[in-house]
């Protein structure tokens, strides 16, 4: 029940045309639920971070993931729904290797909604949206992945690594019975964060950049 009411939040709250009220009551009566079953009430008076689906923070620029491509070259996937300043840059990181989420991106998250008080999800969290995000990864198809991050770098290598031992070189994500090439590197809150992590982390960019222009040359 409790993974049942995980998957549930994911799913009903994240894309699907509601307002910020709408899911901010779905989500309390599903955490409600889920406590009972858990043996106690412990969320009472808990903030929730929804937005309304068709206007994020005011502008179009920020929204997280509501611009997606249809056939993408490029599947990023990050660990749970951003908005404001990690939206914003990731959308410059993207522009800056000729990407666009509107265009040639599809944005996704490991886990589809912003856990309580900005915590990292938790394991079940990222196992209830696993297969959610894996029936994305297949029927999509993507020609790469670039995750975003420790969490969704780990998930969709199947490592434990640390996110520094993971970026820095191209990789293949076996999942859906394809292996797709990944590239990791860190997430863009880790960037506003740590200005020293920009250096690396537009290494892995200039990676991702020239894999796809080797896959096109090569299609030509």
């Amino acid at each position: 029940m409790g993974t049942l009411c995980v998957s549930l939040r994911g799913l009903f709250l994240y894309n699907t045309g509601m307002t910020a009220e709408e899911k901010k009551n779905i989500a309390f009566f599903i955490d409600l639920a889920s406590d009972w079953v858990r043996g106690g009430y412990s969320r009472e008076g808990r903030e929730y971070c929804f937005s309304d689906d068709a206007d994020t923070c005011g502008t179009e620029e920020a929204a997280p993931s509501a611009h997606r491509a249809t056939d993408p070259h490029v599947m990023v996937i990050g660990d749970v729904s951003d908005s404001g300043e990690d939206a914003l840059l990731l959308n410059k990181m993207l522009a800056s290797i000729g990407l666009s989420r509107e265009s040639n991106c599809f944005i996704t998250n490991i886990v589809n909604y912003r856990p309580p008080e900005n915590r990292d999800p938790q394991p079940d969290e990222i196992a209830a949206c696993a297969g959610f995000l894996e029936s994305q990864i297949s029927s999509l198809k993507p020609r790469f992945i670039l995750c975003l991050g420790e969490f969704p770098s780990q998930v969709l290598l199947h490592s434990a690594e640390p996110v520094e031992k993971l970026r820095g070189r191209l990789m293949d994500c076996k999942t859906a019975g394809m292996a797709i090439p990944l590239v990791a590197t860190y997430h863009p809150n880790a960037l506003l964060r740590n200005k020293e992590l920009k250096r690396p982390c537009w290494d892995d960019l200039k990676l991702l950049r020239a894999m796809i222009g080797s896959a096109a040359g090569g299609a030509e």
